[in-house]
Parts: C-alpha cells; sequence; structure tokens
C-alpha cells in the first residue's frame, strides 16, 4: 500500500534550501552548541564573563561561539591541555589574570587556536618555557606583566609570527630580551615591548642598532635600576629627540644610580641636561650607530634608507631636502635619487647637500604616515688627510726638538767641565809658579807667605846677598850684578799669571845686610 502526500491548496512545498536552514538551525539551537549560561557568569551574547567565581577551569556548557571569555580572579592554577575542556574556535579574547598560575604546558591552548589577546598578568610565573604558545599563529596582544618572570626561553614566543604587542613589565628580569629582535626566533611584527619596572641594570648598546626603527620606537625602558652611563644617556637623548612616546611620556620615571663606592650610591635623572658632562661626541657617535647620521665624501655615492614602522608594500615614500625641496621616486633630480622602498641615493655627494633630511612614510592601508629625520654631513677625504698628516708632521717636529732639548740639557750637565774647578785649578797653578821663583830667591818655604798676601793677590821677594865682599856706595848694598834685570822679569812673570790687573809688586821691608 502506498501513501501518496498531495500538497494542500495554499500551502508551499519546502525546497531543499529550507530543508538546510532548518536543519542548521536545530543543530545550532541544541544543548551542545547554543550552552547555557552557567550561574556563576555573567553572558551577553558572545561575552561571558565569569569572575571571581572561585573556578579551576573553564565551564563545558559555555556558547561555543563565544567570542570574549573572563575568568579573573579564579583559582585555576596550571594550566594543561585539559583546562578548556571543549573547543572555542571563534574565541579571540581570553582573560585568565589573577588566578595564582605557577605553571604553563605545552598544549595549553590547542582549543582556542585563533586567540588574538592572550592577558596572563598577575599571576605568579616564574619562567616562560618554550613553545608554550605555538598554537596561536594569530596572537597579536600578550599580556605577562606583574608576574614573577626572571627567566625567558628564547623560543618562548616561537611561532607568534603575527604577535604586536608583548607586555613584561614588574617582572624579575635581569637582561634585555634581544631574542625577540635578532635570531632565529625574532618577532618581526613586534612593535610594543614593555620590559618597564624590572630588574635590567643596562642596555646592549652593540646590538640596541640592529633593532629597525619601527620596533625601536615602541620599546619601554622607564622604572629599571640602570647604571649611569653615558651611551645609555645618548641613547635615551636620541629617542627624545625623536619623539618616542616610551621617552617623552615617561620623562621622569628614567633613572639611573651613579654608585661612589661599594655601599653607597646617589640616583639621577637621566634625561637632564649635562648629565655626567657625557660628551657630544658619545651622543652623535650612538646616532651614527642607529644610522640617523650619515658621514659622506665628496663624489662619493651614498646610500640613506628610510627606517619607518609604517613601511610596507602599500607605503609610499617622499625625501625633504634641506631647501625644502621635494624629492620623490621616478622623478629626474639633479644629484639624487629616490627609490619606491625608500632608500635616497646621492650620487656626488657636494658641501651643499650636507644637512637635515625628512623621509615622509605614508601608509595607504592603515592611513599613517611618519616622518624620519636624518642629518647627512659631507666632508672632503683628501682634505682632512692633509690636514691630518699636517698635524701629524708638526706633532712629530714638536717631539723632536723636545728630545733635542733634553739631549743637550744632559750634555751640558755631564760632559761640560765645572768652571768652578777650572778657576781652582788655574789659581793652584799661578801659586806653584810664584813659589818657584820665590824658591830661586829665598832659602824659606814659599808657604811662609800670609794668607793675607795671597788672597790680594800680592808676592813676596826675597833676594839673597852676595856672599862675597862688594864695594857699596852710600851705604848701599848690591844685591845681584843684574838685579835689575832679575826683578823685572819676576814681576813681569808674577804680573802675566796673576788673576787680577793691578798686582803691585811689593819688597820686605826687612833691610839686607851685607855680610862681613
Amino acid at each position: 500500500m502506498s501513501l501518496r502526500l498531495h500538497a494542500l491548496p495554499g500551502v508551499v512545498r519546502p525546497g531543499c534550501k529550507e530543508l538546510l536552514c532548518l536543519l542548521v538551525i536545530s543543530v545550532a539551537m541544541s544543548p551542545g552548541a547554543l550552552g547555557l549560561c552557567p550561574t556563576a557568569c555573567i553572558c551577553a551574547t558572545d561575552i561571558v564573563s565569569c569572575t571571581n567565581k572561585n573556578l579551576s577551569k573553564v565551564p563545558g556548557n559555555l556558547f561555543r561561539l563565544i567570542k570574549r571569555l573572563d575568568l579573573s580572579y579564579n583559582r585555576i592554577g596550571l594550566l594543561d591541555s585539559e583546562w578548556i575542556p571543549v573547543s572555542f574556535v571563534n574565541l579571540n579574547t581570553l582573560i585568565i589574570r589573577h588566578n595564582n598560575i605557577t605553571s604553563i604546558s605545552t598544549g595549553s591552548f590547542s582549543t582556542a587556536p585563533n586567540l588574538k589577546c592572550l592577558d596572563l598578568s598577575s599571576n605568579r610565573l616564574k619562567t616562560v618555557k618554550s613553545a608554550v604558545f605555538q598554537e596561536l599563529k594569530v596572537l597579536e596582544v600578550l599580556l605577562l606583566y606583574n608576574n614573577h618572570i626572571s627567566h625567558l626561553d628564547p623560543s618562548a614566543f616561537g611561532g607568534l609570527t603575527g604577535l604586536q604587542k608583548l607586555y613584561l613589565s614588574g617582572n624579575f628580569l635581569t637582561q634585555f630580551p634581544m631574542d625577540l629582535y635578532v635570531g632565529r626566533f625574532k618577532l618581526a611584527e613586534l612593535t610594543f615591548l614593555d620590559v618597564s619596572y624590572n630588574r635590567i641594570p643596562s642596555i646592549p648598546m652593540h646590538h640596541i642598532n640592529l633593532v629597525p626603527g619601527k620596533q625601536l620606537r615602541g620599546i619601554y625602558l622607564h622604572g629599571n635600576p640602570f647604571v649611569c652611563d653615558c651611551s645609555l644617556y645618548a641613547l635615551l637623548i636620541f629617542w627624545y629627540r625623536r619623539h618616542f612616546s616610551s621617552v617623552m611620556d615617561f620623562k621622569n620615571d628614567y633613572s639611573c644610580r651613579l654608585w661612589s663606592d661599594s655601599r653607597h650610591s646617589r640616583q639621577l635623572f637621566l634625561l637632564q641636561d649635562s648629565f655626567m658632562n657625557c660628551s657630544d661626541s658619545i651622543i652623535n657617535g650612538s646616532f651614527h650607530a642607529l644610522g640617523f647620521i650619515h658621514e659622506a665624501q665628496v663624489g662619493e655615492r651614498l646610500i640613506v634608507h628610510c627606517d619607518s614602522k609604517t613601511g610596507n608594500g602599500n607605503t609610499d615614500f617622499v625625501w625633504v631636502g634641506p631647501d625644502n625641496r621635494l624629492l620623490e621616486p621616478d622623478k629626474e633630480m639633479e644629484n639624487f635619487r629616490v627609490f619606491y622602498n625608500g632608500s635616497l641615493v646621492i650620487e656626488s655627494p657636494r658641501f651643499e647637500d650636507a644637512g637635515v633630511y625628512s623621509c615622509i612614510a605614508m601608509n595607504r592601508q592603515r592611513l599613517l604616515n611618519e616622518t624620519v629625520d636624518v642629518t647627512i654631513n659631507v666632508s672632503n677625504f683628501t682634505v682632512n688627510k692633509s690636514h691630518a698628516h699636517e698635524a701629524f708632521n708638526t706633532a712629530f717636529t714638536t717631539l723632536a726638538a723636545c728630545v733635542a732639548s733634553i739631549v743637550l740639557v744632559l750634555l751640558y750637565l755631564y760632559l761640560t767641565p765645572c768652571p768652578c774647578k777650572c778657576k781652582a785649578r788655574r789659581q793652584k797653578t799661578v801659586l806653584n809658579q810664584s813659589n818657584v821663583h820665590s824658591s830661586i830667591l829665598s832659602p824659606g818655604p814659599a808657604s811662609d807667605a800670609s794668607a793675607d798676601d795671597r788672597k790680594a793677590g800680592k808676592r813676596v821677594v826675597f833676594l839673597e846677598p852676595l856672599k862675597g865682599p862688594a864695594a857699596g856706595q852710600n851705604g848701599k848694598v848690591k844685591a845681584f850684578p843684574s838685579e835689575t834685570v832679575i826683578a823685572e822679569g819676576i814681576l813681569k812673570s808674577t804680573r802675566a799669571k796673576s788673576d787680577s790687573d793691578s798686582i803691585n809688586s811689593v819688597f820686605s821691608d826687612t833691610p839686607f845686610v851685607a855680610s862681613t
């Protein structure tokens, strides 16, 4: 027996599409898909809040298509592969702060693979192990602030290729997480990193210049116990001059400690004028390292890149020269050329090309624009080299003159006879010669002459009378047959060898008595 159904008049026969729609609606209205709003939670369409309800895991009867779930102030404690019992494919925001979470296991977020924002702040995490977030391929914001994190595994955030913001403030980090910017697990899209109020004493200055400008702008370092250093000061001053909000908004929160000894230190504000008398050469050296001051040589080709955070395939670049001339791609300009990637080429730099160049990056997709200022200094290598050679010659000449002067002084001191000794020897020679002549005339020694007579330059001549009888005239004695000649010779010899020009020959007052 067959049963035929005939359509009643006025009734529309349902088609395949209508039946499919009814099937989907019936599945959606089933308890498993529709879910219920637990008594411990507050539900508002696709937003569920289950805060402060003493929960240890996610309720299993929640609506599967929710987009935002707040589980703050509960007692979850441990995140393992079973703490989310059902799959939430549409869940994009998960908040689990203040849950005393101490550990995160691999696969903890496998049932919520489409999360874009994950809040794990204000828990008890001490370390972030490798690959705990590897399932979250589209995660953009990760909040880990106010934990006890002292160590980050280099691969902890591996696989988060879309991560843009990472909050790590209020932890126990002692090193700047440089692995986020360089190396195998670097995050190319990370434009915001907050490591404020940790225990970081210094920044790796030799690596920080490797960070692209679009990422450098979003690094927040305030509140760390830095050690006072001119390189750190130069870095922060540079950021301040570029109007980085990380420095502009927290200027008074950047400080450092200057240690006078092992026990005593004083705190200084980093962003103050004349900080530690740091020289301009150190500051400019940091600017050179960061690529915002370029040195060009006359006639040598120079390439300058526009290091902008908005740069991608939908970005237009233009440059403005020191004379306010607009430099654009594919526009013929003397000595200048701009590429579509933002690079500026100066074919043959001249002295008049020096100055501040501004790169303007305009992103059409996100309607963003950014201006980057680059200083270009032009110098002549040949002139500088000749000046350096002249300076070297001058220095060498001065050094040689100093050495020669020292040698001459040493020669004078050690090789030239002392004038005092020469004078003493000369006087001694004169005395000896005088004594010889005196000994010829006198039987007494030359030392019989008084010291006063020697000091006055006077000489006493003793004449002996002739032994034989001599005929006298008027009672006078004739001393020698040629006494006049001998006396004159003695006087001349004494006067010639004396040091004084006023020497007089004085004869003894004792009268000569002829022997009988």
